[in-house]
């Protein structure tokens, strides 16, 4: 009786978290005039206009692609720089290691607005505005701690006794981190590339600061959906499903390591 009342109340909390999504879902399938004029829970008129209009239209698609290219590129340039800062942190003692450790993390803690004028005056000085680099690199201001944080986490789960015996036998520092190190802490690591992905992929404010056109990602494109004839809510319900499925797709591919992860790091 008491697991069967658990299932209820588990179910209703899914039923509850579904709601939103099924809502854009059903709105994505909708005109905007009976989005606007009746109140449904299913559309009376199905169309796939909306999403037509994003496959179609560069000024859409062309916002998934860039927030692509910079999210990845963001995403590989945390995990590099991240690994050997998080290696240094777990196996060594320095002076102001602990006082470094805690400035990293106060960068994460910083809003985004604080730095967004700083690196608009420097991006535009040395040519990098509205650029994806620009962006990725920016968003490694947050990104790089966070990373740093669960993954010396993880290396510090790892017995320092291996790195010794793999000196002894003949092992480079770079042999050894790559072939063996990183295997070990793979599930942190996997850990660490989905939440860098998933911040720089729901980031709005300095992602639309940098950039203007050519590097212009969805979530800029879609607080521009006003037109003459008022908000276009069928394409932006639409935008909405298609910007979900990326993180869907990551969450799947990444699965496994995000459950041994949250099981043996620190997140």
């Amino acid at each position: 009786m008491k697991l069967r009342g658990s299932a209820i109340v588990m179910a209703i909390y899914l039923l509850f978290l579904m709601v939103p999504i099924y809502w854009l879902l059903n709105m994505s399938l909708k005109t905007n005039a009976e989005i606007t004029g009746t109140f449904s829970l299913f559309p009376h008129n199905l169309t796939f206009r909306n999403y037509q209009v994003i496959l179609t239209d560069p000024s859409w698609y062309m916002g998934y692609v860039n927030s692509i290219i910079y999210v990845v590129m963001n995403t590989v340039i945390s995990i590099t720089v991240a690994l050997p800062a998080a290696y240094a942190f777990s196996r060594f003692s320095f002076i102001g290691d602990k006082h470094l450790f805690f400035w990293l993390l106060t960068n994460r803690m910083a809003p985004p607005a604080v730095f967004a004028l700083p690196f608009f005056q420097l991006y535009s000085s040395i040519g990098l505005f509205d650029t994806h680099i620009a962006v990725a690199l920016a968003h490694c201001l947050f990104n790089v701690p966070l990373a740093v944080w669960i993954l010396e986490g993880f290396m510090r789960g790892v017995p320092k006794e291996i790195d010794e015996t793999a000196y002894i036998d003949g092992y480079s520092f770079p042999r050894f981190f790559v072939k063996i190190f990183m295997p070990l802490i793979a599930s942190g690591i996997g850990v660490a590339a989905f939440f860098c992905f998933m911040f720089s992929w729901v980031e709005l404010l300095l992602s639309r600061t940098l950039t203007s056109v050519n590097a212009k990602p969805i979530a800029a494109t879609m607080t521009r959906t006003v037109s003459a004839s008022g908000m276009d809510w069928g394409v932006l319900a639409a935008a909405g499903i298609l910007t979900i499925l990326p993180g869907a797709l990551v969450i799947w591919f990444v699965r496994n390591y995000i459950a041994k992860g949250f099981a043996l790091g620190r997140v």
